[in-house]
C-alpha cells in the first residue's frame, strides 16, 4: 500500500543525518497541509501544480516553493522571493494554512446549521418545492368554475354591439372637418416639424378639437420629417376624472408606488417588503401625445406636478420601503427608483374655458390655437356629409330645422341620428325601402329631446321704434342682445329711468352713461320723460358693451324715431358720446350673420378684429355714436333727430 508523502518524507529524513530546524518546519507544514486537503487530494493538487519533485526534492527550499505552488494554486510561481528570510517565508505558509483551515472550519460550521434548518423546516420546503414543480410543470388552479367564468367572457368578446351612430359620423381625415380650417393648419404644422411644441386648444363642444388632435397626429407620423415614430401613442383622457390624491396611494396620470404592505405590490415583491411602482398616463404617452379634454377642470395641485413631468420629461417615484442597498430588488425597480422613467411626450389640452381661466403657468409653456363656432352654412354641410355616411335622404327643409336648433356639428348630428332612428322605425330597409328623413321626424326628435332654438333672436326686414340688437358673447359664442325702450311723457323734469334689476351692475353704468350722452346732446330733453329699458329674455349682460345699442333705444324711444331690425351695434359709450372697443367681434360678427344681420355696426379700435372672409353681412366702424344715426334710423328720421 502506497504511504502518506509525509510519511515517505520522513523515511528520507531519518536516512539523513540529522535535520536541520528549516527542514523541520517545513516538514511540519507539509504535514499539515496534507491533513488540510487530505492525502488523495493533496497528492492530485501536487501532481496538477507540478510541485511532486519538489515534494520529494532534499533541499527544503524546494519543499517550500512546492507548498507555495499548492497553497496558492499557482504552477507559475518558480522562485522564492529573494527579499524575505527564511523565518518570513514559513511565517507566510503557516498563515496560508490557517487560514485554509479557518474557511474549511466556518463552511462545515454552515453546511451543519443548514442541514439543521432543512431537517427543522422539512415540511416548509416540500410545499415550496412542490408549488415550483406545478408552476413549471404548466398546471394551474383551474376548475370547473374558473372554466366557465371563461366561457362566459368568451361569449360577450363574440356578442358586442356595433359601434354607435354618432362614432360613425365622426370625422375620419382631416378633409371632414367643417369650419376649422385656419385651426387645422396651426395644429398640423405645430406637430408635423422635428421640433413639436404643447399646445392648448380652445373653443366650443362639439367643433372638432378631439377629433383634430388625432388626426394631426396621424398627418405628422407620415411625415419625414416628424419627430413622432410610426408607432406613437395617442394616449386621451379626460381632465375632469383626473383629482389629486393627497396620499399618494394612487395616481392614473403621473404613476405612483403600490407598497408592499398598504397597496397591494405583487406578491413575490410584497413578501420581501420590496415596493412596486406602477407607471401612469404619462409615462405610456412616451414618445407620442397626451390628449387631455378638459384641462382646464383638473385639480390645480396635480396641474403644477404635471408641469414638472413636461420640464424634465421624466417621472420620479418616491417610496419610504425603498432601500438602495437591498440586493434582492429586481434591477428594473432600482431603475426607476434610481433614475426616473422617461415621459417626453407633446401634451395637448382641449377646454371650452376662456383663456383667462387657464393657470399662466400652462399658457406660458404651452402653444394656442383657437377653435372657432361654426356657422350655420358649415353645421348645414355636416348634416349633409353625416346622411351621405348613414345613406339616407333628406330634404332641404330638414336641414334647415337641424341648423336652427344647433349651434354645433355634434348637436346637429344628436339630432339627426335621432330622427333617422324614427324615419328606419317607420320604414322597412330590410326589404329594400330607401329610408327618407322628413320634417315630422325631425321635430319629434326635437321635441323628444327639448330642444330650444339656438338662435332666440332673428333680424329681419322693417323697423321699429325703441328697439335694437346689441351684440354680447357667451363662452365662445356670440349671441344677439335683444334691447327695448319705452318713453312716458311726464311733468317737466320729474322723468326717471328704469332698468332690469337682473342685467347686471355693469350695465346699469351702461344705462347711466347712455343717459348722460342723451342729455348732453339733446339739451337735456331726457328729464321730461320716464324711460323704461328691457333686455327681452332677463339676461345678465356682463360688460360695457350693450352702451352704444341702450343709447340708441332710448333715443328711439324718446325722439319717436324708429330704427332698422337688420342692424346691430356693439360697443362701450364713454360720457363724451364716444364708442369703445370691446372684446369678442369676431364671435359677435359670426353670430350676427347667423342671425340674419346685414349690417353690424362696431367701434373703430376693433377693426383688427374683424375676421377675414366675411361675407354676407356689413362691417361699419365707428368712432362718435353720432356716425351710427344714418346706418341705424330709417333715413327720413335721421334729419329730424340731428
Amino acid at each position: 500500500m502506497k504511504q502518506p508523502m509525509f510519511k515517505q518524507f520522513k523515511r528520507k529524513q531519518s536516512q539523513q543525518e540529522k535535520p536541520t530546524c528549516l527542514q523541520l518546519k517545513t516538514a511540519t507544514l507539509i504535514s499539515q497541509t496534507e491533513k488540510l486537503f487530505g492525502s488523495q487530494e493533496f497528492i492530485i493538487r501536487a501532481s496538477k501544480l507540478d510541485a511532486i519533485e519538489l515534494l520529494h526534492s532534499e533541499h527544503a527550499e524546494e519543499q517550500l516553493l512546492a507548498l507555495h505552488r499548492i497553497l496558492r494554486e499557482d504552477p507559475t510561481i518558480t522562485a522564492l522571493s529573494d527579499d524575505k528570510t527564511e523565518e518570513q517565508m514559513l511565517l507566510e505558509l503557516e498563515e496560508m494554512i490557517a487560514e485554509q483551515f479557518a474557511r474549511q472550519l466556518v463552511a462545515q460550521q454552515l453546511e451543519q446549521r443548514v442541514q439543521e434548518l432543512m431537517e427543522q423546516n422539512y415540511s416548509e420546503y416540500v410545499q415550496d418545492i412542490r408549488k415550483r414543480v406545478i408552476k413549471e410543470t404548466g398546471k394551474s388552479c383551474e376548475n370547473a368554475r374558473t372554466l366557465k367564468k371563461l366561457g362566459q367572457l368568451e361569449i360577450m368578446e363574440h356578442n358586442g354591439l356595433n359601434r354607435s351612430a354618432l362614432a360613425l359620423l365622426r370625422p375620419s381625415s382631416i378633409e371632414e372637418l367643417v369650419g376649422q380650417e385656419q385651426a387645422v393648419k396651426a395644429l398640423v404644422s405645430k406637430l408635423n416639424s422635428p421640433w413639436p411644441q404643447h399646445i392648448l386648444l380652445y373653443g366650443p363642444p362639439g367643433v372638432g378639437k378631439t377629433s383634430c388632435a388625432r388626426l394631426a397626429l396621424e398627418m405628422a407620423k407620415a411625415s419625414q420629417e416628424s419627430a413622432f415614430k410610426t408607432n406613437a401613442p395617442f394616449i386621451e383622457v379626460d381632465g375632469s376624472t383626473l383629482r389629486w390624491d393627497p396620499r399618494e396611494s394612487t395616481n392614473p396620470l403621473l404613476g405612483s408606488v403600490h407598497d408592499p404592505i398598504y397597496q397591494g405590490a405583487r406578491r413575490e415583491l410584497a413578501e420581501d417588503s420590496i415596493p412596486e411602482p406602477k407607471l401612469g398616463l404619462v409615462s405610456e404617452a412616451h414618445g407620442g401625445i397626451l390628449f387631455i379634454d378638459e384641462i382646464g377642470e383638473m385639480d390645480p395641485y396635480l396641474q403644477n406636478k404635471l408641469l414638472k413631468v413636461m420640464e424634465d420629461k421624466r417621472v420620479y417615484f418616491e417610496s419610504s420601503y425603498y432601500d438602495p442597498q437591498d440586493e434582492r430588488i429586481p434591477q428594473y425597480i432600482k431603475k426607476m427608483f434610481d433614475e426616473g422613467v422617461p415621459a417626453d411626450f407633446v401634451l395637448i389640452g382641449a377646454t371650452t374655458r376662456s383663456r383667462e381661466e387657464i393657470i399662466p403657468a400652462f399658457r406660458s409653456r404651452c402653444m394656442e390655437i383657437f377653435f372657432e363656432p361654426l356657422s350655420t352654412g358649415q353645421i348645414s354641410q355636416i348634416v349633409h356629409n353625416s346622411a351621405g355616411k348613414l345613406g339616407i335622404t333628406i330634404a332641404d327643409e330638414v336641414n334647415q330645422i337641424i341648423c336652427d336648433y344647433s349651434n354645433d356639428g355634434r348637436t346637429a348630428n344628436k339630432i339627426l341620428v335621432d330622427a333617422y332612428a324614427l324615419a328606419r322605425h317607420e320604414m322597412h330597409p330590410e326589404l329594400g325601402q330607401p329610408i327618407e328623413v322628413r320634417t315630422e321626424h325631425v321635430y319629434e326628435a326635437i321635441q323628444n329631446s327639448r330642444l330650444t332654438p339656438a338662435i332666440s333672436s332673428k333680424a329681419y326686414p322693417g323697423a321699429e321704434t325703441g328697439k335694437i340688437f346689441g351684440l354680447g358673447i357667451n363662452g365662445y359664442r356670440g349671441a344677439l342682445i335683444e334691447l327695448e325702450a319705452i318713453a312716458f311723457p311726464v311733468e317737466k323734469g320729474t322723468g326717471s329711468i328704469r332698468f332690469n334689476d337682473t342685467a347686471g351692475s355693469m350695465t346699469k353704468d351702461s344705462v347711466v352713461n347712455a343717459a348722460s350722452v342723451f342729455r348732453k346732446i339733446h339739451h337735456g330733453q331726457l328729464k321730461d320723460y320716464d324711460v323704461h329699458i328691457n333686455v327681452v329674455g332677463g339676461g345678465q349682460v356682463d360688460g360695457p358693451s350693450a352702451g352704444a345699442a341702450i343709447y340708441l333705444a332710448i333715443s328711439s324711444a324718446v325722439l319717436n324715431r324708429p330704427i332698422m331690425q337688420n342692424v346691430a351695434i356693439s360697443g362701450e359709450i364713454s360720457i363724451q358720446g364716444r364708442v369703445k372697443p370691446v372684446g369678442g367681434i369676431y364671435q359677435k360678427i359670426i353670430s350676427a350673420r347667423q342671425a340674419g344681420i346685414s349690417k353690424v355696426l362696431i367701434p373703430a379700435g376693433n377693426i383688427a378684429d374683424i375676421p377675414a372672409g366675411v361675407k354676407d353681412i356689413e362691417i361699419i366702424p365707428i368712432n362718435m355714436i353720432e356716425e351710427a344715426y344714418e346706418h341705424v334710423f330709417v333715413a327720413e328720421s335721421i334729419a329730424r333727430i340731428n
